[in-house]
């Protein structure tokens, strides 16, 4: 199962691409989209999805909803980065270089001395969207030689997010424009072009690493991890129970979008399913409260090196279970309620739970679990699989628990 997950991250560099791949899952086990601009109809209630940009929801036995409510398991596309800027081409002496925009909060010396190829999206002046992604390294940020910063391994690394994050990707009298650079990319003409989106992506894959195998290397485990694991559940899990799962962007931003779980979507959606099974309004209303939601977002698995950074006592382990994720302060949704459904479905699978509390002293970051509860209502739980370089370029995590968190996602949306 675990290559599964190695596959889905090396074929997932943007947010946009791992919709696109979910998408192509989803068609194949039976799954039909509904455009967003149509009418839902009873027809749409068994197995069905919306897209809309990086953001995917799909769901499952729908339309008993108003009658039993719905489980619902979250998670975000979208990771740390260094995105394109609309007008990149610079020069900088014999340089050719392109502007970049730091995108959410990433570990910026990880994306130093890099191969980095460059991903995204174009949308045609017909409306139609074309994903690409480099098929090799075209850019490098190189990091400045230590005999020209003799104090940096004592003092350590400071970076200028706009004068020291800018890659090189030519040298010379410039030869293409980027916009020349994407049109080729996409076997199209400039012109045909309206508007685009791009990122530097990291080259090396997935891979298996360890004595005995005990862990994984890549790009994007958070949260490429969760989505992962919500698909997969969605697919397998048995029974007639209503289920969905919510995939959404810009998490890493704070989620405040059109397509963020700070946006009106997934409430939109529940609203249409409700309505074209024949609910009222106040059914609606009364089938949130029979809801549940799990927010599925990595945790911080304790660092053997930096225990001082843990709270010990709820500070886990990698392979040792999946992480429950607690905070008074509201930075995650977890209640003693809305625990209980997890408590029974991690009991269902053989699955380990673990706690994660964060210092007093040191603010833990927060998810789409708040935000989820907030704008439906509903019970909501943070759960997640514990890592390590959380935010890197290379973040780590161990082999066991992404197969935990499948078999958990599947007993809490078959509610055995």
């Amino acid at each position: 199962m675990i290559n599964s997950f190695l596959e889905h991250i090396d074929a997932s560099p943007t947010a946009h691409h791992v919709v696109n791949r979910a998408t192509s899952i989803l068609v194949e086990n039976g799954f039909n989209q509904v455009p967003l601009t149509t009418t839902f109809t009873g027809n749409h209630l068994g197995h069905g999805f919306v897209v809309s940009g990086g953001t995917i929801i799909a769901w499952k036995n729908a339309a008993s909803l108003s009658e039993k409510g719905i489980r619902i398991v979250g998670a975000h596309t979208d990771s740390p980065g260094l995105h394109i800027k609309p007008n990149p081409d610079s020069q900088s002496l014999k340089w050719q270089q392109l502007q970049v925009e730091v995108y959410g909060g990433p570990l910026l010396n990880s994306w130093l001395d890099r191969d980095l190829a460059i991903a995204g999206h174009v949308v045609l002046r017909d409306g139609t969207t074309s994903l690409f992604c480099s098929p090799k390294p075209v850019a490098r940020i190189p990091q400045l030689a230590i005999h020209l910063d003799r104090e940096v391994n004592d003092k350590g690394l400071m970076l200028n997010k706009h004068q020291h994050l800018t890659p090189v990707w030519s040298i010379g009298k410039p030869t293409t424009s980027f916009a020349a650079w994407i049109a080729q990319q996409n076997s199209v003409s400039e012109s045909q072009i309206a508007s685009w989106s791009a990122q530097l992506v990291d080259t090396q894959k997935a891979q298996i690493f360890g004595l005995n195998n005990d862990f994984i290397a890549s790009s994007r485990i958070d949260n490429q991890m969760s989505c992962w694991a919500a698909l997969s559940s969605l697919i397998t899990a048995p029974g007639e129970q209503p289920m969905m799962i919510a995939l959404f962007d810009h998490e890493e931003v704070g989620s405040q979008s059109s397509t963020g779980a700070g946006g009106p979507l997934l409430e939109h959606v529940l609203e249409r399913i409700a309505s074209a099974s024949g609910s009222t309004r106040t059914d609606f209303l009364a089938a949130l409260q029979k809801s549940h939601c799990v927010s599925a977002d990595n945790a911080h698995a304790v660092h053997p090196n930096y225990t001082d950074r843990h709270e010990l006592n709820n500070a886990p382990f990698v392979n040792e279970g999946v992480v429950v994720k607690t905070n008074v302060n509201q930075r995650y949704a977890t209640s003693p309620s809305s625990l209980v459904p997890v408590v029974h479905a991690a009991a269902t699978a053989g699955v380990h739970l673990q706690t994660f509390s964060s210092r007093n002293n040191i603010a833990c970051g927060s998810t789409i679990g708040p935000i989820t509860a907030t704008r439906l209502g509903i019970e909501t739980i943070d759960i997640g699989v514990p890592q390590l370089s959380m935010h890197s370029i290379r973040e780590m995590c161990g082999t066991k628990d992404p197969v935990d968190l499948v078999a958990l996602l599947s007993a809490y949306f078959s509610r055995s």
